[in-house]
């Protein structure tokens, strides 16, 4: 298990509320709700963020992209942050949760 996965269990299992499940194949954590916040995707971890952070983020954080994971169809709210800016990702799947939990089904 990579140093990234590791840290992605650990910010699974320190976040309140927060489920384990799959999207895309790939290890997910869902909500209370039942929607997906973030997801662990090659070595990174892609967050669903509000619009006005995901602009930010997409801004300041170098080569973290709009999640694109068949590469031809971008994901917006979706940003995908490299492992190289993993001191933000437990802030970010704060902020996720808070932002995903009130989302109407």
């Amino acid at each position: 298990m990579s140093e990234a996965e590791k840290l992605y269990h650990s910010i699974g299992k320190n976040l309140p509320e927060a489920k384990a499940s799959k999207m895309f194949g790939a290890q997910c954590l869902k909500a209370p709700n039942g929607k997906a916040l973030a997801m662990f995707w090659k070595d990174c971890m892609v967050f669903k963020l509000e619009k006005p952070l995901e602009e930010e983020v997409l801004k300041s954080l170098a080569g973290s992209p709009l999640f694109n994971p068949m590469g031809n169809r971008l994901m917006g709210g979706w940003v995908q942050i490299p492992f190289e800016h993993a001191e933000q990702w437990p802030a970010l799947a704060e902020k996720a949760m808070d932002y995903v939990k009130n989302i109407k089904k």
